[in-house]
């Protein structure tokens, strides 16, 4: 059960509107479970003051057995199943792990007794948050794969990144090349290097930090944190890509938005992820903002 809140109020107060039949006992419970979201992190403190436009999830109990904390369900039918990735996990199977991904989660979550399994067709860093998209069988797989070739997929991500950039929106293009030791560079000229266009815009600015709304128009690895790198402006906690900070105790890189054409219908389909606190906690003293 999803509920949007439309005016301040204690979590217990939210869950008490969504389940006025249950005691407060009950809906203490629940949060002590680990069964309640807000804006897509588990949070277990009934006094929590809410504001308007935060979104509370209420999971099911067999949901919340089936699935880990990191992995929230948005959207499920026939053909997808969308979700809100914390950051930590994993998408897809790595040689060091196997087990502990987005795509082995939602395998035993559709259960052995079904035809269905989890087909990948894009991916998060294991260290970015947000909305990931996954196919059900290979119609649908194929379908959204020829979408991401085609650039038509909407993508929309938060960053968190050191100091103010300049100018403060613009576009990034460059060549992307996979060095040996995995790190991606852009490079004049190599048979091998893809184009990749990134998009930004400045929404607030602090002392020390900016936070960006980014849209990429392609999709190549680490595309954003490469740019904004190169940039002179490294997403906070990516010390791979030239970070010397680490605010958040995480990557500063959340994926909001994710909007696509459903693969059997066409039907045009949005999702996105609310900012995790942290992000706006930092930015909470923006000494401005624009827009």
């Amino acid at each position: 059960m999803r509920r949007i809140v439309d005016a301040p109020a204690s979590l217990l107060d939210a869950l008490q509107s969504a389940h006025p039949e249950s005691s407060k006992t009950t809906l203490r419970q629940m949060l002590q479970s680990g069964r309640v979201r807000v804006n897509g992190e588990i949070e277990k403190d009934a006094k929590l003051q809410l504001e308007a436009g935060d979104v509370v999830d209420i999971a099911d109990k067999d949901v919340r057995r089936a699935l880990p904390a990191g992995l929230t369900i948005l959207h499920e039918d026939v053909d997808v199943i969308v979700v809100l990735k914390a950051n930590g996990l994993l998408t897809v199977a790595t040689e060091r792990d196997r087990e502990n991904t987005a795509q082995a989660y939602l395998n035993t979550y559709l259960g052995a007794h079904r035809d269905e399994r989890i087909h990948v067709v894009h991916r998060l860093d294991r260290e970015t948050s947000g909305v990931l998209v996954f196919a059900k069988n290979f119609h649908a797989r194929e379908r959204l794969k020829e979408q991401f070739a085609a650039h038509t997929v909407e993508r929309l991500y938060i960053a968190i990144i050191e100091r103010a950039i300049e100018p403060p929106a613009g576009t990034i293009r460059s060549h992307l090349l996979e060095r040996k030791d995995l790190k991606m560079q852009s490079v004049d000229a190599h048979p091998d290097a893809k184009l990749a266009i990134t998009h930004y815009r400045t929404i607030t600015v602090s002392a020390d930090y900016s936070m960006l709304e980014v849209r990429l128009e392609t999709g190549r690895k680490n595309q954003i944190r490469a740019h904004l790198s190169e940039a002179g402006h490294p997403v906070v906690g990516d010390p791979l890509y030239g970070s010397t900070v680490n605010p958040l105790s995480r990557l500063g890189l959340h994926a909001k938005l994710l909007g696509f054409s459903h693969p059997t219908t066409g039907k045009k389909m949005s999702f996105t992820a609310p900012l995790p606190k942290s992000f706006r906690a930092l930015l909470a003293s923006g000494i401005s903002k624009r827009s």
